[in-house]
């Protein structure tokens, strides 16, 4: 995984604030620093910004999670979510092994 951080949507840090805000409990699915999709469930506290690292969201029971590796947040799209996406279609590209010019 690219460790270093990426700029994010101001409507993401929007949907964030709003969750903060509600006091919404809710599950949060995001890419881990193995870049595996993982999930965490609770109360999103804060936003805030680690010097060097970047934006977090601070979870209650205990969690945090890079904002740009969100990928849903509360069921919603998150600013990983086009990455997400584009792998779960990856296999909608291929032939299957086929050679598409001997095909009927």
């Amino acid at each position: 995984m690219d460790s270093s951080f990426s700029p994010v949507e101001h409507c993401y840090t929007e949907a964030i604030q709003d969750a903060i805000s509600s006091g919404k409990h809710g599950k949060v699915f995001f890419f881990n620093e193995q870049d595996q999709v993982d999930s965490h469930e609770g109360i999103v506290l804060h936003l805030k910004e680690i010097s060097g690292k970047g934006f977090f969201i601070l979870m209650d029971p205990e969690g945090l999670i890079r904002v740009d590796r969100i990928i849903t947040l509360f069921g919603r799209p998150a600013a990983a979510y086009d990455e997400y996406d584009a792998y779960a279609n990856q296999c909608l590209a291929c032939t299957g092994g086929y050679d598409m010019d001997k095909l009927p």
